[in-house]
């Protein structure tokens, strides 16, 4: 049988074909065993979070009125973090009266979540118990901080790795 008088191009083209099939299934088959996480920024799936954007914006306008809040906690450790906030409101005025909900997750993942709560409350600063965090790295640690009818969502990026900490 001789190819060479153009009767290669269907075959060609019938390889060509089956091969863009193949690679599109086994993209498919791929990106279903990789684990994908929600978005959870808000303490909220990012249905939730995007339905109730200006709400949250509003509340968060509303709070920074009224109180300020700063994460004071020295550094993550593996095996010993503590996790501090200050609370006041905008005249230095420590406020004890605030309820926080805190959880401390990795990026994207949510298999080392660990949610903490009734910190101890002194002139202003809520201390959690400390935690052991399984692996070194970016650990999330977001809080909803509510005073009386007020609240607020409080994100912070820290690394076990480094002292620097980033509001998100």
């Amino acid at each position: 049988m001789n190819l060479s008088n153009g009767r290669i191009w269907p075959y060609a083209i019938g390889a060509s074909i089956i091969l863009i099939f193949g690679a599109c299934v086994a993209t498919v088959i791929v990106a279903n065993t990789l684990p994908v996480e929600k978005s959870d920024t808000y303490m909220m799936n990012y249905h939730d979070a995007d339905a109730k954007a200006n709400d949250i914006l509003k509340a968060a306008i509303e709070f920074n009125n009224k109180y300020k809040i700063e994460y004071i906690s020295d550094k993550l450790d593996l095996q010993n973090s503590v996790i501090k906030y200050r609370v006041s409101d905008l005249n230095a005025n420590p406020i004890n009266n605030a309820e926080i909900k805190v959880v401390v997750t990795r990026p994207n993942n949510h298999k080392h979540d660990q949610e903490l709560s009734n910190p101890k409350v002194e002139n202003g600063i809520y201390t959690f118990d400390s935690l052991k965090l399984p692996q070194e790295g970016r650990w999330d640690i977001m809080a909803k901080v509510t005073v009386d009818e007020l609240h607020r969502f409080y994100n912070v990026k820290a690394d076990t790795r480094s002292k620097e900490v980033f509001e998100y």
